[in-house]
């Protein structure tokens, strides 16, 4: 095969033991790669209502078709496990060197099955697996951990992908990282942190082998051309930072836990600001010719020095969303999450539930000691410092920080069950996964993309805003085309997330961001990596398979339809200033908006996937278990 080897990796940490397993050609052609061959392996590896937490969860790992070729943007992996914060499929993608660097080994997925008796490296060395002692990386971030297996290894190119002190303490929305970017939002690291694996490490010497380099170089290089014009500007300038004016400005920009939808200190935090008083420079992933991420600083008061990476969902969710208009203080914020290894948006939104728990008369200041403050602290909104201090607690599973640690579903049960209180209606979550930073209530084809999502409230993988906020519906109100334009959003979101390819690009092929005019040539990169003859229907159709699988493994899980939800705000309180003031999602439309998805998906009213669907989708063994 060109393109890939055939060939999955299997490991064994009880046993430390290894093996291989050849895949056919076929296979590849509906799977691909990236989160559709990742869920895929889960499908077929996990022991079906297995703990999250248990060794029957395994880690499976799918490299991404475009990884180390000149394809822009391609650099990407695949990560699937059975989520510990919502106990559906959780998967998620990253890029950089490390999916590189594994390409060339040879191995085109990995799955790790079992939990090691002593923290353990892994180190992947071209065919042979080796299991190096991790005691020594203890406590160690997530950049010391990769640097410090470089360092003993003595070889620069060595790739880790590696979990933080969080991850190690089992935070419920712990991050895997690798090259300082996250594979993050369902608990991977927390998956890790109980199989004592603290690092999967990688040296590759092969190359990578392709049907026609000459078409798919000239394709790169014009690809490339175009990802230095118009289409990312945007980008390449601000990076997804430029959202929170944008948000602001239209009423959705989440607040104090959601509570409003305008923050009045929002052009202290926001993409301009930050390019102007706090900006480093700018990175990029390897393979990428856009380089969007800001890296900035905080350059005074308690937090000078702090430095990390700036995106706007984790730039919302611990700027405007606790209510901090400090930049310094959001930035020290979101470096506690990316060194710790936990996941900015999940940590921004837990926080924010603690602090109008706290404001409502939850929590006291008593139950907010800690070593730094023993006789308690009050965290209301648009304190900094006890939203530092909280991030450092929830990463340590100090205090409150061991409730918060579980993420806001299991906190407000918990809190609500032993002190008779309703939390759960400011819990923003969606599955068990909290919210991104798009507020639903004045974006209702979004709302119903979120409330169906396989992983929770997500934005990667379902781009059902994008009619609602450039236009193309009225983002109040619900008619019949809104269950086809989510449904059509997100099978069009899960081909980039199966190849992978960023979705920064998307505008590259055509100037259009549709699939007139990405599909043709995404088929003819496929066709010149791997010498297959796909068409326009075919690329269709990874989307949809993409979709199904990770659909299939929730039903198998036990999903019902309740379980396609929004939080209990989002259809209770409307927001009360802004351009989206008054708003609300009622149950009874987002039931209609179910019924419309559903039907669009070709599910049955209860969402539920036909046999002969999958049968249709060449999913015949999964037809087998869950069809009806």
């Amino acid at each position: 095969m060109y393109g890939y080897s055939g060939r999955i990796l299997h490991i064994d940490l009880t046993t430390r033991k290894s093996w291989t397993e050849k895949k056919p050609e076929e296979w590849y052609k509906l799977y691909i790669g990236g989160v559709s061959m990742a869920a895929r392996l889960l499908w077929e590896n996990i022991k079906p209502g297995c703990d999250p937490l248990s060794p029957d969860n395994p880690i499976c790992i799918a490299n991404g078709l475009f990884a180390g070729t000149p394809v822009p943007v391609g650099g990407k992996y695949g990560l699937a496990s059975k989520s510990p914060l919502t106990g559906f499929m959780g998967d998620s993608l990253s890029g950089s060197w490390f999916p590189v660097a594994l390409k060339r080994t040879g191995w085109d997925g990995i799955v790790i099955h079992g939990a090691s008796a002593e923290w353990v490296n892994v180190f992947i060395d071209d065919d042979r697996v080796m299991f190096r002692d991790a005691r020594k990386l203890l406590g160690k971030d997530t950049y010391e951990t990769e640097e410090a297996i470089r360092e003993a290894l003595i070889d620069d190119q060595v790739r880790s992908a590696t979990i933080g002190p969080a991850g190690e303490k089992l935070v419920r929305f712990a991050n895997v990282t690798n090259d300082g970017r996250q594979a993050g939002r369902t608990g991977h690291g927390a998956v890790w942190g109980s199989k004592k694996l603290k690092a999967l490490s990688v040296r590759g010497t092969k190359g990578v082998v392709v049907a026609d380099p000459e078409t798919l170089m000239k394709m790169s290089f014009d690809i490339t051309q175009q990802a230095q014009g118009p289409y990312t500007v945007k980008y390449r300038m601000l990076g997804t930072a430029t959202n929170v004016l944008n948000m602001n400005k239209i009423g959705l920009l989440p607040t104090r836990n959601y509570q409003q939808g305008v923050f009045e200190m929002a052009e202290q935090v926001s993409g301009e600001y930050l390019e102007e008083h706090h900006k480093v420079k700018k990175i990029a992933c390897a393979q990428c010719p856009i380089a969007c991420e800001q890296v900035s600083s905080a350059n005074q008061g308690l937090y000078a020095g702090a430095m990390t990476g700036i995106e706007y969902e984790c730039l919302y969710a611990n700027g405007p969303n606790l209510g901090i208009g400090d930049m310094n203080a959001v930035i020290k914020l979101i470096e506690i999450a990316d060194k710790g290894g936990m996941d900015a948006m999940s940590n921004g939104v837990t926080i924010s539930w603690a602090m109008e728990s706290f404001e409502r008369g939850v929590f006291k200041k008593e139950d907010f000691k800690c070593a730094k403050y023993p006789d308690g602290f009050e965290p209301n909104f648009g304190n900094g410092e006890a939203a530092v201090t909280l991030a450092e607690m929830i990463r340590d599973r100090e205090g409150i920080g061991d409730l918060l640690a579980e993420g806001t579903r299991i906190a407000s049960r918990r809190t609500d069950a032993e002190r008779g209180t309703v939390s759960y209606q400011w819990a923003m979550h969606i599955k068990g996964l909290e919210n991104p930073g798009y507020d639903a209530r004045g974006l209702k084809t979004f709302s119903v993309g979120l409330a169906a999502g396989t992983r929770g409230g997500c934005h990667n993988r379902s781009a059902a805003y994008d009619p609602d906020i450039q236009g193309e519906v009225d983002r109040f109100s619900v008619d019949e085309t809104r269950g086809k334009l989510a449904a059509d959003t997100e099978e069009y979101a899960a081909v980039y997330d199966t190849l992978p390819l960023c979705k920064f690009i998307r505008r590259c092929f055509t100037g259009k961001a549709d699939r007139a005019g990405a599909w043709p040539a995404i088929a003819a990169l496929i066709n010149a990596t791997t010498g297959w003859n796909f068409d326009y229907d075919a690329v269709d159709l990874i989307g949809v398979r993409a979709h199904t699988i990770k659909k299939a493994f929730n039903i198998r899980e036990g999903w019902t339809r309740s379980d396609d939800h929004l939080p209990y705000r989002w259809h209770h309180d409307p927001l009360k200033e802004g351009a989206s003031a008054g708003h609300v999602v009622t149950e009874e439309e987002l039931e209609y908006l179910k019924d419309l998805y559903y039907a669009a998906k070709g599910w049955t009213p209860e969402g539920l996937i036909p046999k002969a669907k999958l049968i249709e989708l060449g999913m015949e063994d999964v037809a087998e278990e869950i069809g009806v």
